[in-house]
């Protein structure tokens, strides 16, 4: 601190001496690695204010379209979602079922990431407050939002060398949602990480309403198309008359280190626990079904049972329909005697009251007919991490007349 000090017999506007005096607030050590970071640091800052800009701009010409360029990660830190966009490794498990078929292998990556339990989004995804995960934290935890879904389905096929960016917009029977666009050799592919059902770019039957921004480890871009419909966009983001970019391509090619790991870590999921937890779960519906059905009494049909048994393993990789064919004459022998009525329920496992839920729903319970039969079967399929593929069977049987 700089003090002036005066002659006590001289006025002040005689000369004075200036006296420097140093006050200790304390001292902060930066590491060498730190400070040769430290123009990346300053880079960021700015990105970060343009992509604030970028987003308001955008909002102006659009107001009900989706963008989103930053969000923080689960330590409060600001990043560009570009940065959670990096090639990484699926696991090893999946790679091996389907050696020779790679679009088999798409398809169970798609669907081991839509088993991964969901959380809702924030109630205002436009108030700035975002906060995504790491793939590798979301596959830990086994839990993530839909975004974050999106970006480790993207991040898996990209793995594979795919073409592949996250989409934002807007689904028919979801609200707002994140999908994974790939680029094939005709044609785009959207690609719907709660589902993990895939659709081509002019299927009637795609949910999704609205095309609003797309982004991968290079750049963010905003659709200005005034069409916004998947089958009338126009995917190729390079022609600057449909789709706004937020970084100018002489800063794209600037790699920015990605905040995701350099590869992700599995364990194997304890198949005795999976056991015990398939007992529970049968039992539980068993004893529910009884108690649903106050007034009549409940007969379970083993031999029934047993066929569903045998038949649910095998439609986790949907590799049979309804009947497998080695259960063909049992089924057969079944079906001249009953009309079954029934199908099988496939959820990611949260909890048991959520598949108690699901049962009663179906209302197959409900039979009043009175010398119906029942029959029950739980299969659970393991996969990675204690994410877990949930199957049940109820039918019911009635005598043939």
């Amino acid at each position: 601190m700089m003090t002036e000090k005066h002659e006590d017999h001289c006025l002040k506007s005689c000369s004075a001496h200036s006296y420097i005096r140093k006050n200790w607030l304390g001292s902060i050590v930066f590491p060498f690695s730190a400070l040769l970071q430290q123009s990346e640091f300053l880079d960021q800052t700015e990105v970060l204010q343009r992509a604030q800009i970028f987003k308001k701009n955008c909002k102006a010409m659009f107001p009900n379209r989706r963008i989103i360029t930053t969000v923080f990660n689960d330590e409060g830190i600001q990043f560009l979602v570009t940065r959670y966009i990096k090639a990484l490794n699926p696991p090893q498990q999946l790679l091996d079922i389907f050696l020779h078929n790679s679009n088999a292998t798409f398809d169970l990556i798609a669907r081991f990431v839509s088993l991964i339990p969901f959380m809702p989004n924030t109630p205002d995804e436009n108030d700035g407050s975002d906060i995504w995960m790491t793939s590798e934290r979301c596959i830990s935890l086994a839990i993530g939002n839909k975004e974050e879904h999106a970006i480790l389905l993207c991040n898996f096929f990209l793995y594979f060398g795919k073409q592949a960016l996250v989409l934002l917009g807007t689904s028919v029977l979801e609200g707002h949602v994140a999908y994974v666009v790939t680029q094939e050799t005709n044609e785009y592919l959207l690609w719907n990480p709660s589902t993990g059902q895939c659709y081509k770019q002019f299927d009637p039957f795609c949910p999704l309403k609205s095309v609003d921004c797309l982004f991968d480890d290079r750049n963010v871009w905003f659709n200005i198309q005034q069409n916004n419909t998947p089958m009338a966009v126009f995917f190729d983001y390079s022609k600057e008359s449909f789709w706004k970019q937020l970084l100018p391509k002489n800063v794209q090619g600037t790699k920015v280190q990605s905040i995701q790991p350099e590869e992700i870590m599995y364990f194997e999921t304890d198949k005795s626990m999976v056991e015990d937890l398939r007992n529970r779960i049968e039992r539980t519906l068993k004893s529910k079904v009884m108690e649903w059905r106050p007034k009549h009494p409940t007969h379970w049909n083993r031999q029934c049972t047993f066929i569903l048994r045998q038949i649910l393993p095998k439609l986790e990789f949907g590799i049979v329909s309804f009947v497998s064919s080695e259960g063909d004459n049992e089924f057969e022998r079944i079906l001249q005697f009953y009309w079954v009525t029934g199908f099988p329920i496939q959820m990611p496992y949260t909890d048991v009251q959520s598949i108690i839920d699901a049962v009663y729903q179906t209302g197959i319970h409900s039979a009043e007919f009175p010398q119906t039969e029942f029959a029950l079967a739980v299969y659970i399929h393991p996969y990675p991490n204690n994410i877990l593929s949930v199957w049940v069977y109820l039918a019911s049987l009635v005598p043939h007349q």
